[in-house]
């Protein structure tokens, strides 16, 4: 029987500590919970939390430029990161699922609770999974959804759920026809041409095949931000995320030699971001992306994230272009294999497959 993705997550038994979010309006200064200044994880994870002021821009790439496969690779292979204009993906339908994610998390903390997620679940509401990893707690709430969020939706809307679900599922499949176009052209810079395509072993032509998850994030304001973290630094686990942020700053990026890198919202784009299994795919020419967010006194972040990955079953291993001369980095890894290295390892998890 095939592993789902949701499946995959489940190997983690989460102690209710690292699944319940704070009530964030109850609190009016920063508990001792969610203090990161004085620990050693926050020095450690923010490199002494160094921000570039004077920092380059992450690309904007026009997806209907004549030049799009070079831009993509270019900007893959120096940021890990870019964000695109012309994405077909109405704003309309955007605004929509922007406004469904801010009613959700303007409920009640005793109803949201009702939806929340289970210690070996993988969807619902709760805080971030990588939250174990750490002694200090994050200024974020989270709602997960793999395939359809009826099950937890109805636990919020009992009589009313059946549009959030509609507006989630119509999102969900406009970032799979995008994913899939970036998909393509970001192959097509690391030279796999439609002839080699032809030629593709199968864990190569798994690449082809899909399997995602949708990610409502929400940073209220936070009465001591500098020393709070957001979303703690972490890189993501699959090919690709698409990420919309509303007209509020919190995302950064870490780039060696320069420190933190904002990533401020460009109105109408959407930003893609490497993912670990993108990272070995290209045999390491494309860096994934160590990011993380902070939180503001004054604005309430939110956040869509769209994750894009193979199937779980399925193997990842480079893909070497016949141009070049190339040793692989990495072994091949089964997709449920390399997230539950992740969900035990965090960041070394790369480490334990190199070659």
């Amino acid at each position: 029987m095939a592993t789902s993705l949701s499946q995959a997550y489940r190997d983690t038994h989460l102690q209710p500590k690292h699944i319940i979010p704070l009530d964030f309006d109850t609190v009016h200064e920063l508990p001792e919970s969610h203090a990161w200044i004085q620990t050693d994880e926050f020095s450690r994870a923010a490199y002494q939390i160094r921000v570039n002021q004077s920092p380059a821009t992450v690309p904007v790439i026009d997806l209907r430029s004549p030049d799009v496969v070079e831009l993509m690779g270019n900007a893959c292979r120096r940021w890990g990161m870019f964000q695109v204009t012309n994405h077909d993906v109405p704003s309309s339908l955007v605004d929509d699922v922007v406004e469904h994610a801010q009613r959700l998390f303007s409920l009640p903390a005793e109803l949201k609770l009702k939806a929340l997620r289970s210690p070996s679940g993988a969807t619902g509401y709760g805080v971030a999974r990588i939250s174990p990893f750490f002694s200090k707690l994050m200024w974020h709430e989270g709602f997960t959804i793999m395939g359809s969020a009826a099950e937890h939706a109805q636990q919020l809307w009992p009589h009313h759920y059946e549009e959030f679900c509609d507006v989630m599922d119509n999102y969900q499949k406009k970032m799979k026809s995008l994913a899939y176009k970036i998909l393509l052209l970001l192959l097509k810079s690391l030279g796999v041409d439609d002839q080699e395509d032809q030629q593709m072993d199968c864990s190569s032509a798994s690449l082809y095949q899909s399997e995602s998850a949708l990610q409502l994030n929400s940073y209220p304001s936070c009465p001591n931000p500098n020393q709070a973290v957001g979303l703690a630094p972490h890189t993501d686990s699959l090919l690709l995320t698409i990420l919309h942020q509303n007209d509020t700053n919190g995302l950064q990026i870490f780039q060696e030699g320069t420190g933190w890198t904002p990533v401020p919202p460009v109105p109408g784009a959407l930003i893609v971001n490497v993912g670990d299994l993108m990272h070995i795919v290209s045999n390491a020419r494309f860096p994934t992306v160590y990011h993380r967010v902070v939180p503001n006194n004054t604005r309430h972040r939110f956040s869509i994230a769209y994750f894009y990955g193979p199937p779980a079953d399925s193997v990842v291993a480079p893909l070497l272009s016949s141009s070049e001369v190339q040793i692989p980095r990495f072994r091949p890894v089964k997709v449920k294999e390399y997230i539950g290295l992740k969900n035990k390892h965090l960041e070394e998890a790369l480490h334990l497959i190199r070659v």
